[in-house]
């Protein structure tokens, strides 16, 4: 994640200092915002989502922005889960950051993330869903994955789960949700680097 920082200003006793200032202004309108904000993220390019379309189950996002808020960040968990990362950094920084919204696909359907949290069941697009942190999380059940949703506000996560569709499937925000389905037995599979290599013999 970069972090952007203002650049200096060279002719510092050369130029006026309303100059100055309009020099300094401009830098700041050109780093969208980033004198005002250090944790201010450059949206990802285009290529950054390719992985997450060409994953063999559907992957979830809400597009390239969300209520103001630009796709930011993606990544591809060990796991086989991707998440996509909506807007600058809520708290935090290089290295520690917390977005104000995150939408993960897990293709493990065995289990509902949440451990001992409270929640509470809900049907949202026509599937059975859970919410919890007081309506912070929202984690729906569909075909063969969990989508889990998590945002600083509850109004935010929920307006997220009524519209986030997958990039690499049909869908349409608002649209109903395909049914869960049994569980796939993606967990038990073994990972690419836990599978052991065949041994040859010397000589």
């Amino acid at each position: 994640m970069a972090v952007r920082k203002a650049t200096g200003v060279y002719a510092a006793d050369v130029l006026p200092r309303r100059l100055i200032a309009a020099a300094l202004t401009a830098t700041c309108a050109l780093s969208l915002g980033a004198c005002a904000n250090t944790l201010q993220d450059s949206p990802i390019p285009h290529n950054a989502l390719e992985g997450l379309i060409m994953a063999p189950f559907p992957v979830y996002w809400l597009g390239r922005s969300f209520r103001g808020m630009a796709v930011t960040e993606t990544s591809h968990d060990r796991g086989g889960a991707y998440t996509v990362f909506y807007g600058d950094c809520a708290e935090g920084g290089e290295g520690s950051c917390v977005h104000p919204l995150k939408v993960v696909t897990s293709p493990d359907n065995s289990f509902l993330p949440g451990g001992s949290t409270a929640k509470r069941a809900i049907r949202i697009r026509g599937v059975s869903a859970v919410l919890a942190r007081q309506g912070r999380t929202v984690v729906i059940a569909t075909a063969g994955v969990v989508l889990d949703i998590y945002a600083t506000s509850a109004a935010t996560a929920w307006a997220a789960a009524e519209t986030t569709v997958p990039i690499n499937f049909i869908g349409a925000p608002q649209a109903s949700l395909p049914s869960a389905l049994p569980n796939t037995g993606y967990g038990e599979m073994p990972l690419p680097n836990q599978i052991p290599r065949p041994m040859h013999a010397l000589g």
